[in-house]
């Protein structure tokens, strides 16, 4: 064989060697690193599990991926930037409750909003309590609804400020013991729950290893936790379905989302990484023991949260004509 042709020949049986060899479902974008914006200061509960997953996402993916931590007004600044970020596979966002679901129901003057983000899987969630002090003789929501109506005074529910998970989940539990209600706004949960126990408000929602051990120290009373299931970790605390009151199942949630118009093929290669570093049981406990619960799921999964969002969030939002600006 002459020597050129068989300089060809060798080149022609290399690739096709590697053709051969290259492991199934590799980007395009391959050995470039994928950032995932989090619209949260680094340092918190939530910055320390997502990279964690993004550690063994790296990992599996063969490629580092980065977190960015884009904190700001309500998580308006990272999702902005993740909703003009190039769709390219190689930037994803943290979505949340209150960065996503709630702003775009809340606010006028954004430039983004559902359709600019694609579903790529689910994280986590955390549900919600009701939990009065332990001096109000209140032991289940049906007490509850007796007290407030035997005082002909409003509750006064303890909230992250206007427009927050706690603010519309105290406006729905308004509607469903029928009683006036008036919210008192907190930079943070500490505050609340300190003055929960001094008397100062009647409820707070919380998730329930936050308040653990006030309740086992005898300060406050958890009457209900959010989630249609009992929490495992906390087996004796009853659902507000058990209670007869369905419509208060809610939660907060995180999860993946991309920029929208992220090829489909890059969006799988990411949710399929994603759902394997999920489902590590190890991080799922972490998760739990912070007061999560751990979610695997692929973009189906994402998409049918934020439907959820719309119609509940969004419905409550809509009926008492709230808006941020």
């Amino acid at each position: 064989m002459p020597i050129e042709n068989r300089r060809n020949f060798l080149a022609a049986a290399g690739l096709a060697l590697a053709a051969t060899v290259a492991p199934l479902g590799v980007s395009a974008q391959s050995g470039e690193t994928i950032r995932v914006i989090v619209p949260y200061g680094a340092g918190g509960l939530l910055d320390g599990l997502v990279r964690e997953v993004a550690d063994k996402m790296s990992t599996d993916l063969g490629q580092t991926v980065i977190i960015e931590n884009r904190p700001g007004s309500n998580g308006i600044i990272g999702a902005t930037m993740a909703a003009n970020a190039a769709p390219d596979g190689l930037t994803y966002f943290i979505g949340a409750t209150g960065p996503l679901s709630l702003n775009v129901f809340l606010r006028d003057d954004l430039t983004y909003d559902m359709d600019s983000f694609d579903p790529v899987g689910p994280m986590m969630s955390g549900p919600l309590t009701v939990t009065v002090p332990s001096s109000l003789d209140v032991h289940d929501l049906d007490a509850l609804k007796a007290h407030a109506e035997s005082t002909g005074r409003p509750l006064r529910y303890a909230t992250l400020g206007p427009g927050s998970v706690t603010h519309l989940f105290g406006l729905v539990l308004q509607g469903a013991l029928d009683v006036p209600m008036v919210d008192v706004s907190y930079r943070d949960n500490p505050s609340q729950i300190i003055d929960l126990i001094a008397g100062q408000v009647d409820l707070v929602f919380a998730t329930p290893i936050s308040l653990i051990s006030h309740e086992e120290s005898g300060d406050v009373r958890m009457l209900a936790i959010s989630s249609p299931e009992r929490d495992a970790s906390f087996p004796d605390l009853p659902t507000t379905t058990e209670l007869g009151y369905p419509e208060l199942v809610s939660s907060f949630w995180f999860g993946f989302l991309a920029p929208a118009g992220t090829p489909d093929a890059e969006v799988e290669r990411f949710s399929a990484s994603l759902q394997r570093a999920m489902s590590d049981e190890e991080l799922q406990q972490r998760m739990r023991n912070s007061g999560m619960e751990p979610h695997v799921g692929g973009p189906d999964a994402m998409q049918a949260q934020l439907d959820w969002d719309s119609e509940f969030w969004g419905g409550v939002i809509a009926e008492h004509e709230i808006t941020l600006e």
